[in-house]
C-alpha cells in the first residue's frame, strides 16, 4: 500500500491572495476615477449650457458685448440725523430757584424769547434792591461831583473833597452796572421788587425733554429744557477710508430712515471732517437735508444713505443679462467651439454586437450636434446700476472680444439648472 501525504501548498496560496488584493484594488480605483469623472462632468454641465439654433431663435436671446459706460456710481454709508450746535439749545438758569411754574409741553413749538417756565429766588429781590440803590446814589453823588469840581476849580475847597467825591461816584456807577448785568442775565427787570426768574427760549424750535417738575428745586448747571430747531437738520455719515478719494463738497446724496417707510430723501454735502472718528477709520461727513423734507425728522434717526459720486466710465453690461445663483453673480458668454457636451458625447449610440450601423442615423446626430451654441457662466461682481445697465467686474479675466448675452440670460441660468440639459 502506497500512502500519499497531502500538504498543503503555501507558495499557491500566497500567490491568490495577492491576485484577489490586487484585483479589489483596481476595481476601488475604477470606481474612484468614475465617480470624479462623473462629478466632473456635473460641475461642467452647472457653468456650461447648449442651445439649438432653433431654441436660440425661439427664446429670442441677444448677443452683445462689454460696453464703456459713463454710470453715475455710489458708495454707500450708514449714520444718523442731527442738527449744528447753534440750532439745538440746552436751557439751564444761571440761579438755582424752586419752580413755580412751566408754560410748555414736551413738541411744542416755541419762538425764541418765549417764557418756558418760572422760577422763584428772593436772592433775585435783593439784587433789585442793589441796583436801585446804587441809581439813587448815583444821581446824588453826580450832583456832589459837579459842585465840588466847580469848587475845586475856584479853589474854595480842597481838591481832596472833590477826589474823593469822584471815588465814590465811580464805585457806584460800577455797582449799578454789575447789578444790571445780573438781572439782565437772569431775564429780570430791572425795576421793581420781584423774586420771579423767568426761564427764556434761546431760539426758536420744537421743545424736547424738560428736566424739571412743578414746585421742585431747579439747580444750576442742570438741563431744564431741551430746544431743537429741525429746519437746519442734517445727516452726519461714516465714510470708510478707502472711500473718501471719491468724497467732495457738493455732491447730492440720497438716504432712506432705517426703520421708517423707504421714501428717498435728498442732501448734499457741506462739509468732511479731516480726523478719524472711531477706530472703525472711518470719517464723518455731513450732508444737509433739504428744507422741505425736515419736517417729520428728528435729531437721532439712523439712516441708510447713497452718496451719488460724479460719473465714471466703467465696465458695464444691461442689467438683464446678469443673473444670480445662490449667493453669486454670472454672465453667459458664448464659447467659440461646436463640439458636442459631455453629456451628449456620452448618450451617443451605443449598437448591439452585430447590428449594422444606420449612417443616416449617424449623419442626423452629427449635424445636431454641430447645431449647438454653446454657453459658458461667467462670475462677476457687479457694482452700480444706472440708466438700465450695471457696472461688472470680473472674477477672472475675460478675451476682450467676448460674445456675451444681454437678453435671455435668465432662460440660459434655468436651463443649467436642470442639469445641462437641452431644452426643446
Amino acid at each position: 500500500m502506497i500512502n500519499i501525504s497531502l500538504k498543503p501548498n503555501y507558495k499557491i496560496g500566497s500567490i491568490f491572495k495577492i491576485f484577489l488584493l490586487s484585483s479589489f484594488l483596481l476595481i476601488l480605483n475604477s470606481c474612484g476615477e468614475k465617480k470624479t469623472e462623473e462629478e466632473h462632468e456635473e460641475e461642467k454641465s452647472e457653468t456650461e449650457v447648449a442651445l439649438t439654433t432653433a431654441q436660440f431663435e425661439t427664446v429670442g436671446i441677444e448677443i452683445g458685448s462689454i460696453e464703456m459706460k459713463n454710470l453715475n456710481t455710489i458708495i454707500k454709508a450708514n449714520g444718523y440725523t442731527t442738527v449744528p450746535p447753534q440750532n439745538r439749545a440746552d436751557v439751564s438758569t444761571l440761579i438755582g430757584g424752586v419752580v413755580k411754574d412751566i408754560f410748555v409741553l414736551e413738541g411744542t413749538y416755541v419762538a425764541k424769547g418765549k417764557t418756558l417756565a418760572t422760577l422763584q429766588n428772593l436772592q433775585v429781590a435783593e439784587i433789585q434792591e442793589d441796583y436801585n440803590a446804587a441809581v439813587a446814589n448815583i444821581e446824588y453823588l453826580q450832583l456832589e461831583y459837579n459842585r465840588q469840581k466847580t469848587l475845586s476849580e475856584e479853589d474854595v475847597n480842597p481838591r481832596k473833597v472833590f477826589q474823593e467825591v469822584k471815588a465814590k461816584l465811580a464805585t457806584e456807577r460800577a455797582r449799578a452796572q454789575a447789578a444790571k448785568n445780573k438781572l439782565q442775565a437772569l431775564n429780570v427787570s430791572l425795576s421793581g421788587n420781584s423774586s420771579i426768574i423767568p426761564i427764556i427760549a434761546p431760539i426758536s424750535g420744537y421743545v424736547g425733554k424738560i428736566g424739571i417738575t412743578k414746585g421742585a428745586f431747579a439747580d444750576t448747571g442742570i438741563t431744564l429744557f431741551e430746544v431743537i430747531d429741525n429746519k437746519q437738520m442734517h445727516l452726519d455719515l461714516n465714510v470708510f477710508e478707502k472711500d473718501m478719494s471719491k468724497i467732495s463738497i457738493g455732491q447730492e446724496v440720497d438716504f432712506v430712515l432705517t426703520n421708517q417707510s423707504n421714501k428717498v430723501i435728498k442732501g448734499k454735502i457741506f462739509g468732511i471732517n479731516k480726523s478719524f472718528s472711531n477706530e472703525s477709520k472711518s470719517v464723518a461727513v455731513h450732508a444737509k437735508i433739504n428744507e422741505n423734507d425736515t419736517k417729520d425728522l428728528i435729531s437721532g434717526m439712523y439712516v441708510a444713505a447713497n452718496i451719488n459720486i460724479t460719473n465714471q466710465m466703467v465696465q458695464a453690461l444691461p442689467k438683464d443679462a446678469i443673473v444670480r445663483n445662490g449667493d453669486k453673480y454670472y454672465i453667459y458668454m458664448q464659447e467659440e467651439h461646436t463640439e458636442e457636451t459631455p453629456k451628449a458625447k456620452k448618450e451617443a449610440h451605443v449598437h448591439k454586437e452585430g447590428e449594422a450601423h444606420n449612417h443616416d442615423e449617424e449623419a442626423s446626430g452629427e449635424e445636431e450636434g454641430h447645431d449647438e451654441i454653446h454657453f459658458k457662466a461667467i462670475e462677476v461682481i457687479p457694482g452700480t446700476t444706472d440708466l438700465g445697465y450695471t457696472e461688472v467686474k470680473f472674477v477672472e479675466p475675460i478675451p476682450a472680444n467676448a460674445k456675451i448675452v444681454v437678453k435671455g440670460a435668465f432662460y440660459l441660468l434655468a436651463a443649467s439648472k436642470g442639469g445641462g440639459e437641452h431644452v426643446h
